[in-house]
């Protein structure tokens, strides 16, 4: 962050050098407890009060107050059927063999669903029911069987009665609510007021989305996020313009949105850097009952209160944000209209891999979910509190305790379900080496089956044949040359998975060209293995067990080339989009990876070998239901999901679908 020194300094500001040290580092719990009663203390712990709003915008809005029927429903007696309105007493003893004529007009008279039953009449006789006879000018009905007093009549007050309880207070509005309260005689009703919040971004080197990047620069998308949770939590949201990192424009704004909104959000500058103000913000401005809070992702929130109104800091890592206001926040706003937060399902998991957690904070791990046999699996997600995409992708949240190290691999978790469970359960879940074919197969598929879900987890082709051996997995992408036969995957899966009892079809994905990812133009003429050796040249590598990796050290080893002598071999990462990534930024001159993924980025390509890409599929899944859809994907000889792996680049579909061995 830029240092910003053109306000002056007030008594209460800290100075650019000094670091905004955290109060506490506090348990979750204990946190909760000091805020909520901060909020109670100034009448910010039960709803905020009450407006009266036109039945069209109720939906989903919570009564302040109870609804009494003005009327009944319906206020008079009416005709529940098409026919005639008569007096039962005067169809007694008509039956099949006995007929009884009605005179229409005067003992039978016509009414539609819904029309006033006539003065006298006490019963309907639907039409279907009658005949109508012509007999010396007289119309009548034919009727061949008697009805029972206030048959086919809808009574007065037969649904609601006027002064009837129709909805107590603190009931959430439903559709079927809200046309009840108009039956009712109503037009409006009375619901708790929806609180205001405004989000309040902040740093210097944000921008807002669309604009031209320079290096440095960081879209500001979190208001929207953070916005599109409080929304969701049934509130008005402002969300309020950037502002630098400048303690007097910070704290202006913050002064101004207190004024009319209920809970004011900064977002970033909560952690205890130089420009980190909210804490100091708070403090100024009223009181600071909570700074830093033992949980990851999320560890610098700031809780508050200030002029009567709810003040919060919310830390600048995506991941971080979204979690913290959903935790903390969110249940507060739920609160002020008279509502609790909905429940999310749990269910039991098995963790695929061991997990190794923060002593001392409550971690909340993101983790994929599908079912596989007759298990439900988790695996955990990588990345940090800066990743927003492993919220995007995750099915679920797993909870480690403070003071736990962590969980080991085949440990049953508590998940708290992101997706509805009948969704979980049509999950098909890969595991293994990454393809970026894989996301396109993703895509096809839900477009094919809304129901239906590929999850893939990249650990690289020899994680993904151990989670077939585990049975975490209905498939895996694999691509390991076996040194010896230059055959791919068939003698690691006969070591791996047959010699352990599972048996696979081994069917063919696509052929993909491999090679060294370069910058545009090859700057460094980076054309061969021997070149990596080179002292101004730099490598990213893949992690240990991926085919690449895999492929990598073969190709080294053929030309007697000493791994230990490239820079940068020891760097691992895990897909080959990141490779590419690493390489456009600068950070590496060259990695082993896929023609498409350089193709993505804009980056030139040195090509050096054809590979096959599979799926291994144990036999079960391989002929279940479940995975249909997804090998008529593959088997149709023209589909759009071929057109489109075919316009990536380096990528072949001759054997695409094609069971190449059963194992």
């Amino acid at each position: 962050m830029t240092e910003q020194t053109s306000h002056q300094q007030t008594a209460h500001e800290p100075a650019a050098h000094e670091r905004n040290i955290y109060l506490q580092d506090v348990a979750l719990s204990e946190a909760l407890d000091s805020w909520h009663a901060a909020l109670q203390e100034h009448g910010l712990w039960g709803p905020l009060g009450a407006e009266t709003v036109p039945l069209d915008q109720a939906l989903g809005r919570v009564t302040a107050e109870p609804v009494w029927a003005r009327i009944s429903s319906p206020h008079y007696h009416a005709a529940a059927m098409d026919g005639y309105a008569v007096r039962s007493e005067e169809t007694r003893g008509a039956s099949e063999t006995s007929p009884l004529l009605l005179r229409v007009g005067e003992q039978a008279i016509p009414v539609d669903t819904g029309d006033p039953l006539p003065l006298g009449m006490n019963a309907v006789i639907m039409i279907e029911n009658t005949q109508p006879v012509w007999q010396e000018g007289v119309d009548y009905i034919e009727i061949l069987s008697a009805v029972a007093p206030w048959a086919d009549v809808r009574p007065m007050g037969e649904d609601m009665v006027a002064t009837e309880l129709v909805l107590p207070a603190n009931h959430r509005l439903r559709p079927q609510d809200v046309g009840a309260i108009a039956g009712s005689g109503h037009t409006q009703v009375t619901v708790y007021r929806r609180p205001r919040v405004a989000i309040l971004p902040t740093g210097t080197e944000l921008v807002k989305p669309g604009s031209a990047l320079q290096p440095g620069d960081i879209i500001e998308y979190n208001s929207l996020m953070l916005g599109a949770q409080a929304e969701e939590a049934g509130c008005v949201v402002t969300r309020l313009p950037i502002q630098a990192d400048d303690y007097a424009s910070i704290k202006a704004a913050v002064v101004d949105a207190l004024e009319t909104h209920d809970l004011v959000a900064i977002n970033a500058g909560s952690s205890a850097g130089s420009e980190d103000y909210t804490s100091t913000i708070v403090r100024e401005l009223g009181e600071l009952r909570v700074h830093g809070i033992a949980i990851r992702p999320g560890h610098p929130v700031v809780l508050g209160v200030a002029q009567g109104k709810a003040l919060v800091g919310v830390p600048g890592f995506p991941v971080s944000a979204a979690m913290t206001f959903e935790r903390i926040v969110m249940p507060v706003l739920y609160r002020w209209q008279g509502l609790q937060p909905p429940e999310r399902p749990r269910i039991d998991a098995t963790l695929t891999r061991k997990t190794l957690s923060p002593m001392g904070e409550d971690h909340f791990l993101r983790v994929t979910v599908g079912q596989v046999g007759e298990r439900m699996v988790a695996t955990p997600l990588g990345g940090g509190a800066g990743v927003l995409m492993s919220l995007v992708k995750a099915d679920g949240i797993v909870t480690i305790p403070r003071f736990s190290e962590g969980y080991d691999a085949g440990a049953t978790v508590e998940v708290e379900l992101l997706r509805p469970l009948s969704s979980i359960k049509r999950t098909i879940v890969a595991i293994g080496s990454h393809d970026m074919t894989l996301d396109v197969l993703a895509d096809q598929l839900r477009r094919r089956s809304p129901d239906l879900t590929l999850s893939s987890a990249h650990v690289g082709s020899l994680g993904g044949l151990l989670a077939l051996q585990r049975g975490e997995a209905h498939l895996a992408g694999s691509h390991l040359l076996d040194e010896e036969t230059g055959d791919y995957n068939v003698s690691y899966i006969r070591q791996l998975l047959t010699a352990q009892g599972v048996h696979v079809v081994l069917l063919g994905f696509v052929d993909r060209e491999q090679g060294l990812i370069v910058p545009k133009g090859n700057p460094k003429n980076i054309q061969a293995f021997d070149d990596l050796l080179r002292e101004d040249v730099v490598f990213v590598n893949r992690q240990r067990g991926a085919g690449t990796r895999v492929l990598l050290d073969y190709a080294l080893k053929q030309r007697g080339l000493n791994p230990r002598r490239i820079a940068g071999y020891e760097r691992q990462e895990y897909t080959h989009l990141a490779v590419a990534a690493t390489v456009k930024s600068g950070a590496a001159d060259t990695g082993l990876g896929i023609l498409a993924a350089a193709r993505a980025l804009d980056l030139d390509f040195v090509p050096l070998f054809h590979e096959r890409y599979d799926l291994v599929i144990p036999v079960e899944y391989y002929e279940s239901d479940l995975l249909a859809p997804l090998l008529q994907i593959l088997r149709e000889p023209d589909s759009a999901f071929k057109q489109a792996v075919q316009g990536m680049g380096g990528y072949g579909t001759d054997n695409m679908g094609k069971v190449l061995a059963e194992l």
